[in-house]
């Protein structure tokens, strides 16, 4: 969040300026009144700084322009070895530094994020301490990161004091340009910090922090704040000390560029372009620039400037004066971007969509800006120039688009994309070029690299490690790290054939089994001597067989039928059956899983070998089948079932006892006297 201080008004002129309204348009006079930047007291000139404190420095090195893809210090400065050889006693051995763009460590010693923390407690920043205040360039100035400035967030090196510029991105923590907030103390407000006149409400007696907000819309009485924020997503409602703030504090610094906004925080404008980027601001904010207001609705069947719904009569609204329109509050964004327009800071354009029919849409400023002029993706500052680079689809004042690594400018020169970020030949080759095995030597972008198992060499490294003969396109073999042509891998490693005892030779195909191996043509059943492949095979006793050899060879076959028996068969007298084939002599009826016996070798289920071969119980005339142990009883060629042997007057079972025969039937002997009597 920016520090806050009273807003006040400098002079105003009138000024005649040209602006285009859009590319190829041509120039139309207006008159605009645009506010004078404030000035405030000056220290010396950064150049006589510098030079005082850096006699040994050559005067062209004073204005080294350093631009990698993501920092935003492209105005001139020193580098951090030319501090230290004008500022600390010793010279470069003293100021040995590391490699900041391979550690990502901050290149000299910083200010920790505790320090920066108390020195803000008592008001004082811990850059000034022990320095002559007349020569900091930085007066009025107040510095916060909101997002881990209490935890590892080092935001300045203490050997680059005068390097106090807004980034990109932070040189230390890595951190977005939003997480680094450089405000100066007299920015009250967006309306004042857009240079527009006057308060921003009369009405307004509450602050919006009374209320837990960082901002309310101006104007809006207090009890209608939260109706308006309610219907805005909670994301985007800036509530103290909540993501909202946060959000908020990230869309001030997104849509609303500094440099967009006033020449004096342009790092890399040309002089003799300043004219140019002032009469485009003051058109800009004559023409298209202004704050909306949150308003009741007061007319019925009037519909959202952007999503064209019926707003509800009485309901809030956002006005756009520039266009006429009112908007949902939360259809209130950028065209472009699609965010809320932070603190409702609008632009106007005309889209030129139809010839006959043009349409005003809103934009935020920084995406307004973009559609009239290109924006440089090193330094976020518009480009002025009718000169400028165009590289990995984006545009760069010319001297910013460099090398990630050493920051040299790569304008017209070649360079090679790694991660989305351009290197220069020497560099992209020192930090991620790969090293030859061969010769030990960097692999350079003109070379061809050949690699095997994350190994590499160059073409004319890549030899048998025997008889040096190039491998490039031929076959080779690898063994301990090193490479071998075919002959010499053969003659050296290869292992022999189990079928024609002759070696494997690079390239050609192996059949392995356990510890044995062949040549393809070589793997074959040893019966019927057919290749194998990769079809199923049976080994026995060393030796392969195919399928259907080996069924024939040592497959069981069924006594009945003498077809092979390959599941669920049935083994009977010592010889192999088919469950179907296991079947009763008499009836055929399947004999698996049920009783049968056996005669003359024969199987017999209990029915029908009760039928052909059993004894007939005289009482019952059925069959007497004796399976399982039954028991009978035999008189005079006569036979009955032990139920059946009963007497044939009372009933009574004659098993164990006396009787007596009577013709035909068996009676017991009280049946036998009382018929006698």
């Amino acid at each position: 969040m920016s520090p806050k201080g009273p807003s006040q008004e400098g002079p105003k002129m009138e000024v005649r300026v040209s602006c285009v309204a859009s590319p190829g348009a041509e120039p139309q006079g207006i008159r605009v009144k645009i506010p004078e930047p404030k000035k405030r007291p000056m220290s010396p000139p950064f150049h006589d700084v510098m030079r005082a404190r850096c006699p040994s420095v050559p005067e062209k090195d004073l204005y080294r322009k350093t631009a990698s893809l993501d920092r935003r210090d492209r105005y001139p400065t020193l580098s951090g070895a030319e501090i230290k050889r004008g500022l600390i006693p010793g010279g470069v051995e003293a100021a040995r530094r590391r490699n900041p763009m391979l550690d990502r460590r901050n290149r000299f010693p910083t200010i920790s994020g505790a320090e920066l923390k108390r020195s803000f407690a008592i008001g004082k920043c811990p850059l000034e301490d022990g320095l002559d205040l007349s020569l900091a360039p930085w007066p009025g100035m107040k510095w916060a990161c909101v997002r881990v400035l209490h935890l590892y967030c080092k935001v300045f090196d203490q050997s680059e004091l005068f390097e106090l510029i807004v980034r990109k991105n932070c040189t230390s923590c890595k951190c977005p340009r939003e997480a680094h907030d450089v405000c100066h103390e007299e920015w009250a407000s967006v309306r004042s910090r857009l240079g527009l006149k006057g308060e921003e409400s009369p009405s307004q007696t509450v602050h919006p922090r009374s209320m837990g907000l960082a901002w309310t819309p101006p104007g809006l009485p207090p009890h209608k704040v939260e109706e308006y924020f309610s219907m805005l997503p909670e994301i985007s409602v800036p509530r103290l000390d909540t993501p909202g703030e946060r959000y908020r504090d990230r869309q001030l610094a997104i849509q609303l560029p500094k440099q967009d906004l006033a020449t004096a925080y342009c790092r890399h404008l040309n002089p003799k372009h300043v004219s140019s980027a002032e009469d485009f601001m003051a058109a800009r904010n004559e023409i298209a620039l202004d704050i909306g207001t949150v308003q009741e609705v007061v007319e019925r069947d009037v519909k959202c400037g952007a999503c064209d719904e019926p707003l509800e009569y009485g309901s809030l609204a956002v006005s756009a004066s520039k266009l006429g329109l009112l908007y949902h509050p939360a259809c209130f964004r950028c065209t472009k971007c699609e965010e809320l327009l932070v603190d409702l800071a609008y632009c106007v354009y005309d889209v030129h969509e139809d010839p006959e029919q043009n349409r005003k849409v809103l934009y935020c400023e920084r995406h307004y800006a973009e559609q009239l002029k290109p924006r440089c993706a090193a330094c976020d500052e518009l480009i002025f120039s009718g000169e400028y680079t165009k590289a990995m689809n984006k545009d760069w004042h010319s001297g910013h688009f460099c090398c990630w690594q050493c920051d040299e400018s790569l304008t017209g020169q070649r360079y090679v994309l790694r991660d989305e970020h351009p290197y220069c030949i020497k560099c992209y080759e020192s930090v991620f070029a790969n090293g030859c095995e061969e010769c030990n030597k960097i692999i350079g972008i003109d070379s061809k690299d050949l690699s095997y198992k994350d190994k590499h060499w160059h073409e004319a490294c890549f030899l048998c490690n025997r008889c040096r003969v190039s491998l490039v396109d031929k076959q080779f073999g690898s063994k301990v790290d090193k490479i071998y042509c075919g002959n010499c891998y053969d003659a050296q490693f290869a292992s022999r054939c189990d079928g024609c005892g002759e070696i494997f030779r690079a390239g050609t195909k192996k059949m392995e089994y356990k510890t044995r191996q062949w040549h393809e043509k070589c793997f074959c059943c040893c019966v019927c001597k057919n290749p194998i492949g990769t079809k199923s095979f049976i080994p026995r006793e060393q030796e392969i067989y195919c399928a259907g050899c080996y069924e024939d060879k040592f497959a069981t076959r069924c006594v009945k039928c003498n077809k092979i028996i390959t599941s669920g068969g049935v083994t009977y007298k010592n010889e192999p059956w088919h469950r179907d084939c296991f079947t009763c002599s008499n009836c055929n009826n399947s004999l698996a899983g049920q009783r049968f016996t056996s005669r003359d070798d024969k199987p017999y289920c209990a029915d029908c070998f009760g039928e052909l071969f059993a004894k007939r119980c005289t009482a019952c005339s059925k069959p007497i089948t004796g399976i399982g142990g039954t028991r009978f009883i035999s008189f005079e060629d006569r036979h009955w079932h032990n139920d059946c042997f009963i007497c044939a007057g009372c009933k009574t079972s004659l098993v164990g006892r006396g009787f007596i025969t009577d013709g035909e039937d068996i009676i017991c002997p009280d049946c036998a006297k009382m018929k006698l009597m």
